[in-house]
């Protein structure tokens, strides 16, 4: 958690912040180039390293090692230091919604997305299920980088969407492979296993109460998601709606031509009024 913090301060100190003073973002804009920023190195980094592991394990040539063997309690060193850099990680934010001094009505968000975090990857250390988390973390950092990523460059230039539309597409696609993946292990997989007794000594947590928990866990996460992200396109839509109506509205007013500028000259918005030239009164003075 110490070394996250520090590593956390010398990435906002010596990049986010000298981008910051170039770039003059607003308060809302600022905090949220932070986040993105401090997220997507982290993203990166453990996605890097998750696939690293992976492939020097050979998870991806053989797919039964999610659920064959099982209880995994026994781990390389590489896969222990991974789930202990990722709880030290996620601990960590905690003490810096002090430190980046955040709003009082975004850290009811930065909480509940913080304990799913720790939720999940708890959950797969302890019930040794490391191999098909190790799998699942790597596919979803990679679907948020690209979100976080994108937020960067939409932030420098924002006409830029391009990146927000391969990350939904790549959004559906990513809860989908994890609602695959955990139902082909825990409920296909660790179902068909032999030892389905309840064991701490050995770390054997295959009974049926234990992955019906699992599933029902990753399947609400995987909703819950899915409801938030259809929320943010639907509010990306109305604000794109609602950016292009003033210059729909705006088109008709061009085409009035020479009638609009003779409107203006004897009134407001093509109405005569009573300081006019051609009123009643000033007739009567020019006869007189």
């Amino acid at each position: 958690m110490l070394v996250a913090i520090i590593i956390h301060a010398i990435i906002q100190e010596y990049v986010l912040d000298k981008i910051n003073r170039r770039m003059h973002f607003s308060k809302t804009k600022h905090s949220k180039f932070n986040e993105s920023g401090q997220l997507s190195a982290f993203y990166l980094f453990s996605c890097i390293w998750g696939t690293f592991i992976l492939v020097s394990e050979n998870y991806i040539s053989d797919p039964t090692i999610l659920w064959r063997a099982y209880p995994h309690s026994l781990m390389t060193f590489q896969m222990k230091f991974f789930y202990i850099s990722q709880l030290a990680y996620w601990f960590h934010a905690f003490p810096e919604l002090y430190f980046q001094k955040t709003k009082k009505e975004d850290i009811p968000r930065q909480l509940v997305y913080i304990g799913l975090y720790l939720f999940h990857i708890a959950g797969a250390y302890l019930l040794n299920l490391n191999h098909l988390g190790l799998v699942l973390l790597v596919l979803h950092y990679f679907v948020e980088f690209l979100f976080h990523i994108s937020r960067l460059f939409y932030f420098s230039d924002e006409k830029y969407q391009k990146g927000f539309s391969l990350w939904a597409v790549l959004f559906v696609l990513g809860r989908l492979l994890t609602l695959i993946l955990s139902v082909l292990t825990v409920g296909f997989g660790l179902a068909r296993a032999e030892n389905q007794k309840l064991d701490f000594s050995t770390g054997n947590f295959n009974v049926l109460a234990v992955r019906i928990a699992v599933l029902a866990s990753i399947c609400i996460t995987q909703a819950f998601m899915m409801w938030k992200f259809i929320n943010f396109q639907l509010r990306r839509w109305r604000e794109h709606s609602t950016s292009q109506a003033p210059a729909v509205k705006k088109k008709p007013a061009v085409t009035k031509g020479r009638s609009s500028r003779k409107g203006t000259e004897n009134g407001v918005n093509g109405t005569v009024t009573s300081s006019g030239a051609d009123s009643p009164r000033n007739r009567k003075e020019k006869s007189s």
